[in-house]
C-alpha cells in the first residue's frame, strides 16, 4: 500500500543519511550572511522564548513541494515552521516549506520553483532554497536573488528519487545534506508575532480556500488544539498517516497577476504579490479575525493587526498562509 511505502522509504532515507553522516565525519559550515541592501528584519514578538533571542546558527531552509493528489502524502511537512501555499498554472496549488527550528529526515516530492517566490524568500536572510528546477528564463533570476540555490544536480547528494513512485512527483530531499544543523527561530524573520489571542473573534468551526483547481479546508479539532487539513476534499496525511494540523492558519487576500512566464504546456505562471498591503482572515483557538497585512519591501516580514492597529498574535507552532486573491 501507499502508506506502507512512504515508510519503508522513510526509515531508508533515515539509515542512508546516517551511514553517510558517519561516512563523512562531519558537514560543511553554513554559508556567511552577506550585506545587500535588504531593509532590516522585524522583531519577534514580545511573547518570544528567551532562546528566540539567540542569533539564529544559519539560513532557513525553504523547501518547494508538490501538491497535486499524485504526490500525496507529502514527506515532512508536519515539522516546518510555516507552510505556505500558492497558486500556480491550470488553477493548481503548490507548498512552500520553511524550516528553521527542525529539520525532518527528508521533505518531498520536490518541484520546481517559481517567480514570485523570490518575492517572498526575500524576507529570509539568504535563506537555503531547495527546488527540482525552473523554467529556463527564471534561472538567472534565481542565480541574481539573495539566497542559496540547491536544486539537484549531478554532483549532489542532498536528493534522492524514490523509484516506487512515478516521475516527476518522486524526487525527495535530505536536508540533513544541505544545512548541519536547524538555523533557530531567530532566523524566522517573517514578521509575524505570537502570543495570547485578542479579544473578540468569531467561531469558525471551519473554513475553506478554493483555487480553480485546488481546495484547502481546515477544521477546528478541540481535541488537538489545532486545524486539521484537508487537500481537495480528502484528509491531508502525513507519511506515517497522522494528519497535518497547524496551530494558525492565514488567508491572505493577496493581488494574484500574470507573470512573465509560461509552462511547456504554455500556460502563464500566476504571481503572487506577497509585498504590499491587504486583508487577510486570522484562524486560531477555534476562531477567525478579520487582519490588515503589510509588508512594505522585499526585504521586510508581514505584520498582521487588528481594526485598532493591534498586533494580531498567532498561536504557538506551526503556521500555514494560504495565499488567495481578492474577493
Amino acid at each position: 500500500m501507499r502508506q506502507g511505502t512512504r515508510t519503508r522509504r522513510a526509515a531508508a532515507l533515515l539509515t542512508a543519511a546516517v551511514a553517510a553522516a558517519l561516512a563523512a565525519g562531519g558537514c560543511a559550515a553554513a554559508p556567511t550572511a552577506e550585506v545587500d541592501g535588504r531593509s532590516p528584519k522585524p522583531e519577534r514578538s514580545a511573547a518570544a522564548t528567551a532562546d528566540d533571542a539567540a542569533p539564529a546558527s544559519g539560513p532557513v531552509l525553504a523547501v518547494k513541494v508538490d501538491n497535486v493528489p499524485a504526490a500525496r502524502p507529502q514527506t515532512g511537512l508536519e515539522a516546518a515552521d510555516v507552510v505556505y501555499a500558492e497558486p500556480v498554472e491550470a488553477g493548481l496549488s503548490r507548498l512552500m516549506a520553511v524550516y528553521a527550528t527542525e529539520l525532518p529526515e527528508s521533505v518531498g516530492p520536490v518541484r520546481s520553483a517559481r517567480e514570485s517566490d523570490l518575492e517572498l524568500l526575500g524576507q529570509f536572510d539568504r535563506p537555503t532554497l531547495a527546488f527540482s528546477g525552473a523554467q529556463s528564463k527564471l534561472l538567472p533570476l534565481i542565480d541574481k536573488a539573495p539566497l542559496h540555490a540547491e536544486p539537484p544536480g549531478e554532483d549532489s547528494e542532498a536528493y534522492v528519487r524514490d523509484e516506487e513512485q512515478q516521475a516527476p512527483h518522486n524526487l525527495y530531499l535530505w536536508p540533513s545534506r544541505l544545512l548541519p544543523e536547524p538555523a533557530g527561530p531567530a532566523a524566522l524573520t517573517t514578521g509575524f508575532s505570537y502570543g495570547r489571542a485578542p479579544a473578540g473573534g468569531r467561531a469558525e468551526p471551519s473554513r475553506t480556500v478554493r483555487y480553480p483547481s485546488a481546495s484547502f479546508t481546515f477544521t477546528w479539532s478541540e481535541s488537538r488544539d489545532r486545524w486539521l487539513v484537508a487537500m481537495d476534499g480528502a484528509p491531508a496525511r502525513t507519511a506515517d498517516g497522522g494528519q497535518l494540523a497547524p496551530a494558525t492558519v492565514v488567508v491572505q487576500h493577496v493581488k494574484v497577476r500574470e507573470s512573465d512566464f509560461r509552462d511547456f504546456r504554455g500556460s502563464n505562471s500566476p504571481y503572487v504579490e506577497s509585498v504590499g498591503s491587504g486583508w487577510a482572515e486570522v484562524l486560531r483557538d477555534g476562531r477567525s479575525w478579520d487582519a490588515r497585512w503589510k509588508r512594505g519591501a522585499t526585504g521586510d516580514g508581514t505584520t498582521f493587526t487588528t481594526a485598532d492597529g493591534s498586533p494580531l498574535h498567532f498561536a504557538t507552532g506551526q503556521v500555514w498562509v494560504v495565499f488567495a486573491g481578492h474577493s
